[in-house]
């Protein structure tokens, strides 16, 4: 949990282990001080369904086009870090899906994959409308989520058996798209296309981001310790061929080098030490 000195509130909310199939954490921020608060969002290949209460949040991308947060609607996967403010007065209540669960829920886990969408205009009624005027009356943010969750329930499809199985292979000996075309006596084209539609990306796009998560791991860890930070050692240990893809990777998903990341991760411990 975070907290702004002029009573600005961020906390990550736990999902009951019932959901730990759905969601991977809720997550609320809270802003009553006078000043805009200005924050990042970093990639977590994820799609998230985000709550807007009082005044509107906005999103910033790249290219400086802003989309202004209404009511509910439905982002991702994140692939990409992207910045966003929220004014005085502002409440926002995150879902952080997980895996496949998007899917289970709208049938498409890359159909919001660039822009942001009602999540009304994915089902057949306005019932995400109808939750947010519920969730509006709600105070209390765990009890919002605790209402969310059950509001699930009737939409939340079983898990297709390709993405179980896709999600849970961890034999790192073997491609798991050739795998699991062998098993399952279908092309591997055909898992490749179902991995995309289940997950909303593909084997390629998370296996490059996973080898990315080692390198920031690895880098928070020497960090922490205040041990000088030896590039080349990350670089081996992370499987990257040379410094600039490692550069390259820190500029395609947080758009910062990663000596400007080791400077912020330094300075966040040293704010937490004092």
């Amino acid at each position: 949990m975070t907290e702004h000195e002029d009573k600005y509130t961020s906390i990550k909310i736990a999902v009951p282990t019932d959901y730990e199939d759905v969601f991977s954490h809720f997550y609320y921020a809270d802003n009553k001080s006078s000043d805009i608060i200005y924050k990042t969002f970093f990639p977590l290949y994820q799609t998230i369904l985000i709550f807007n209460f009082g005044e509107k949040a906005i999103l910033h991308s790249k290219n400086s086009t802003k989309v202004v947060v209404d009511r509910c609607f439905v982002l991702g996967p994140i692939k990409q870090a992207f910045d966003y403010s929220l004014p005085p007065n502002s409440q926002i209540l995150v879902a952080n899906f997980k895996d496949d669960a998007f899917y289970r829920f709208f049938g498409n886990a890359s159909i919001a994959e660039h822009l942001p969408i009602n999540p009304d205009d994915l089902l057949v009624e306005n019932c995400f409308t109808a939750l947010w005027i519920e969730l509006n009356k709600i105070g209390d943010k765990n009890h919002q989520v605790n209402y969310l969750l059950e509001f699930c329930k009737p939409y939340l499809r079983d898990s297709n058996i390709i993405a179980e199985k896709l999600v849970n292979f961890d034999n790192e000996n073997l491609n798991p798209i050739k795998y699991l075309a062998s098993q399952q006596n279908q092309s591997e084209r055909n898992i490749q296309l179902k991995y995309k539609k289940l997950l909303g990306y593909t084997s390629k796009e998370i296996n490059r981001y996973q080898r990315f998560l080692k390198a920031i791991e690895r880098i928070q860890n020497i960090a922490s310790t205040s041990t000088k930070m030896d590039w080349f050692e990350i670089i081996n240990e992370c499987s990257y061929y040379d410094q600039s893809q490692l550069i390259h990777d820190f500029k395609h998903y947080l758009n910062i080098s990663p000596t400007k990341y080791l400077k912020f991760q330094q300075d966040i411990c040293i704010a937490k030490a004092e």
